[in-house]
């Protein structure tokens, strides 16, 4: 199952929330990001008597989401799930609208999670070092895809790329759903994605070849790590985290992030992160 992460107990309710609160999504629907948005926002939703809506701003590898909750008020209404991108935009923009640690503030860690290397079970490699082979056979022929530059998986392949000297041809997309159909249909060779990537790989019709994480996962234990089969000491975890606007009230701060350590508890969110 994913990792969770959280802090303290709810405690005292305050004057909060009395009217809805959003979770802004810096990507498109049903990704592993917008999964964790939303079931995060119905258990906090039931537990706050107030209704807890997900939207999605994807564009600009995250920054527009991140702009916009950076220019909103602080004043607890307006919450960021974000993820590894938000600590690259800076070395990708020349500009940004925004300061990715002084236009924040931090609330709760969620969850932590490997890519994955995917390949289309009709491709016909079982092992990285199969595909591998197979790239080094064909230079330049083989395409991978992405949920875009910067994004996580982005920096996976890249890394990945570099480790190994494999010449491919990177295809973006906008979304891990998009992604995931591409894979799907041979669109690309092989691809980045995350643990939403479950139930194809289950069901045989896609095949998963590495795990970007340090250790094996227990979500794929028979799936080697790239530590294991290119590169010593390559990690590359993918995690999620809620913001907030800088200059939150500390006493929201504390209540929103005890909400969320106690949401993370809740026997009914665990079964649907580790469902999806």
């Amino acid at each position: 199952m994913v990792l969770m992460c959280g802090f303290a107990p709810a405690s005292q309710a305050l004057d909060y929330p009395n009217k809805y609160v959003r979770i802004i999504i810096p990507y498109p629907p049903g990704g592993g990001s917008d999964a964790q948005a939303r079931t995060l926002a119905l258990e906090l939703s039931k537990m706050w008597n107030q209704q807890v809506i997900v939207e999605n701003k994807p564009g600009a590898g995250t920054t527009i989401g991140a702009a916009y909750v950076a220019n909103a008020a602080p004043d607890g209404y307006t919450l960021y799930l974000n993820s590894v991108s938000h600590t690259v935009t800076p070395s990708l923009y020349k500009t940004l609208r925004y300061d990715p640690i002084k236009s924040f503030t931090p609330i709760s860690m969620l969850s932590k999670s490997p890519f994955i290397l995917l390949v289309n079970a009709s491709l016909g490699v079982n092992s990285i070092a199969e595909l591998l082979a197979l790239g080094r056979s064909k230079p330049g022929k083989l395409n991978y895809g992405t949920t875009g530059i910067g994004a996580g998986p982005y920096l996976a392949a890249q890394m990945m790329i570099a480790a190994t000297k494999i010449d491919a041809q990177h295809v973006p997309f906008n979304g891990s759903a998009p992604l995931m159909t591409a894979v799907l249909g041979n669109v690309v060779d092989f691809g980045f994605g995350d643990p939403t990537a479950l139930p194809s790989i289950r069901a045989g019709s896609l095949k998963a070849l590495g795990v970007t994480s340090l250790k094996r996962s227990p979500i794929l234990p028979d799936v080697p790590t790239f530590d294991e089969t290119i590169k010593k000491g390559f990690d590359m975890a993918n995690w999620s985290s809620i913001l907030a606007p800088a200059n939150m009230p500390p006493e929201i701060v504390k209540f929103i992030s005890e909400s969320i350590a106690k949401a993370l508890k809740s026997p009914d969110l665990l079964r649907v992160f580790e469902a999806q």
